[in-house]
């Protein structure tokens, strides 16, 4: 599919992306990515914008890597959407039959009309033919665009837990007796927290959920009724050429406002045996998922169990590495790998029957992965974690957390890192006005 491409430079680039995000609220359906100009080895962009479907495919989890193949190689563009956690029941004989408030589909990618990206201090249009005669003038709409007044009146959001401390006690309990059994060695059990008949402007929170944790993975997603607000640390999956590249998240530590402490708190995290015993499971999950599809020899661990520093956190990631082989269709690779071994556990099919048995949730879109495609095949996802769901016509707002549950783990523990990690979603739902 041809387009027009033309660039800009811009002075004041953050005011240029705060603009352009709220110009972009005119249109049904739309999806941005902000790295937050994160400093990351492997990256094409430091902000992404689509808009405006030109086409678009919708669907269940039935065949869906396959449709989602047949679509991408019929546009031959770029496309952007997501994959729901659900689409593992394509990928095993599993189901998901838990309660969903939100009702998304479990897979939807869009060709957008327009699209942006924004390398620096400057701007790239890619315009479809039929609408690049509106580059100049939405350039200059753009640039006129005025902050983001919230409409909401910031009435009090209820926020209920669909598991509460002592039947979550009970559940994880219950895992650590499967991982005795010998059934597993690791799961990644998730809770929901909710609030039913509220609204929220989903633009201000997730600017409000973006400015308190800069993450290199953030996310916001419109189609309709349907948002989804993400403040994600995580990459799923990137293809570069022949390069595969997966950077699985295990390990977690709060931040201090003491330098001296938070350096500490870092260090210790960096030499925990628990968490580098998740962190390397779930590391050990990926290289067995990515050798399926890459020349032999070729997996590799490029960084086990680094600490990288976020606003809110402190995560343990490591990088692992592949090349493809020559002929491996790239959404080999998706299918092999998912759902991301960070989100499941291992072995990865007997985890995911346990914490479908035990959660009281679908995840749905949590858990599962937003991203793109390029007209070439690459692809980049990230992880839908730390992230805000909310269905304006239901008027249901959802966050879900997890962690990962080995045979070293406390619930009591569990459980403290669970409201460490929904501290910022829970807060700014509490106070964005």
């Amino acid at each position: 599919m041809q387009r027009t491409i033309k660039t800009f430079l811009v002075e004041d680039v953050q005011k240029f992306k705060d603009q352009l995000l709220v110009w972009s609220q005119q249109f049904e359906t739309l999806l941005w990515l902000d790295s937050n100009n994160y400093k990351q080895q492997y990256t094409s962009f430091d902000a992404a914008l689509a808009v405006e479907e030109f086409t678009s495919i919708k669907t269940d989890h039935l065949n869906a890597f396959e449709k989602l193949k047949e679509y991408q190689s019929i546009t031959k563009d770029y496309i952007f959407g997501y994959l729901s956690y659900d689409v593992k029941n394509d990928v095993e004989q599993l189901s998901s039959n838990n309660f969903d408030g939100l009702d998304f589909a479990d897979m939807y990618f869009f060709q957008p009309q327009k699209l942006f990206f924004i390398k620096r201090n400057t701007i790239e249009f890619h315009y479809l033919r039929m609408v690049d005669d509106e580059i100049e003038i939405d350039f200059e709409e753009i640039k006129k665009t005025k902050k983001f007044k919230s409409q909401n009146n910031g009435s009090n959001i209820k926020i209920k837990l669909r598991i509460h401390k002592d039947e979550y006690y009970s559940k994880v309990t219950k895992v650590l007796e499967h991982i005795k059994r010998g059934d597993i060695y690791e799961a990644n059990f998730c809770q929901e927290f909710y609030a039913e008949n509220s609204s929220i402007d989903p633009i201000k929170v997730y600017q409000d959920l973006n400015e308190i944790s800069k993450p290199p993975f953030a996310t916001f997603f419109k189609n309709d009724h349907q948002y989804l607000l993400s403040a994600s640390p995580e990459r799923y999956i990137r293809k570069e050429g022949s390069k595969i590249i997966s950077q699985p998240i295990k390990g977690t530590a709060k931040r201090l406002r003491s330098k001296i402490d938070d350096s500490k708190i870092a260090s210790d995290l960096a030499r925990d045996i628990k968490e580098r015993s998740e962190n390397v499971m779930i590391v050990d999950l990926v290289r067995n998922d990515l050798s399926k599809s890459a020349i032999k020899g070729s997996v590799k661990v490029e960084e086990l169990c680094k600490v990288y520093s976020f606003k809110q956190v402190h995560q343990m990631i490591s990088t692992v590495v592949s090349e493809l082989k020559d002929d491996i269709h790239p959404f080999q690779v998706l299918k092999d790998t998912f759902p991301m071994g960070s989100m499941t556990g291992a072995p990865k099919v007997s985890a995911m029957k346990i914490i479908e048995n035990l959660e009281e949730t679908k995840r749905g879109l949590y858990s599962g992965t937003v991203g793109y495609f390029t007209p070439e095949g690459d692809f980049d996802f990230n992880v839908v974690i730390r992230s805000i769901l909310y269905n304006s016509e239901k008027k249901y707002i959802s966050y879900s957390v997890g962690g990962a549950i080995t045979a070293k783990s406390i619930p009591e523990k569990e459980y403290e890192e669970c409201l460490l990690k929904a501290k910022a979603m829970k807060f700014v739902l509490q106070n964005s006005k």
